[in-house]
């Protein structure tokens, strides 16, 4: 990984990724307990007036589920809260909602959730995010390093 040049939207992307995953898996059932009645034959006068079954997309592949497996140990290097909110947007929640979860104001919500970004995106590419500056400093200082990379391009 570490060959990698990451930055915060590629571990966006990778975020948005394991929560789709996560919703596709299936869902946990108790074992031990089984139906052995057979399933019933319906007719087409059963089905009239009925809400068609939602559809579901297709469970997740090998790949996709070890890509997740990874993704979420990444939360472990940041602060509850600012894994909290990373995991919420990455969920496609609203800022709105985040914010009354969470209990702070949009900018300060925003704010921890770039500097959350750029932890990983700084531990994956094999640095150490600074201990005794602000969150908005180093926010700052990734957001340069993203200038530099595109002016040489």
């Amino acid at each position: 990984m570490a060959e990698t040049r990451w930055t915060p939207s590629l571990v966006e992307e990778r975020f948005v990724e394991a929560a789709s995953v996560m919703k596709r898996l299936p869902g946990v059932r108790v074992p031990g307990y089984f139906n052995t009645w057979p399933s019933m034959m319906r007719e087409f006068a059963d089905l009239v007036g009925q809400e068609p079954c939602p559809m579901r997309l297709p469970p997740p592949s090998a790949g996709a589920i070890t890509r997740m497996e990874e993704t979420l140990d990444w939360l472990r290097w940041l602060d509850a809260d600012d894994a909290r909110i990373v995991w919420l947007r990455a969920t496609g929640e609203r800022w709105k909602a985040i914010c009354w979860k969470v209990g702070l104001s949009r900018t300060a919500a925003n704010q921890r959730w770039l500097y959350g970004l750029c932890v990983v995106a700084w531990k994956l590419s094999g640095r150490e995010p600074l201990r005794r500056r602000s969150r908005q400093h180093i926010i700052e200082h990734v957001r340069a390093e993203k200038a530099l990379v595109q002016e040489r391009k």
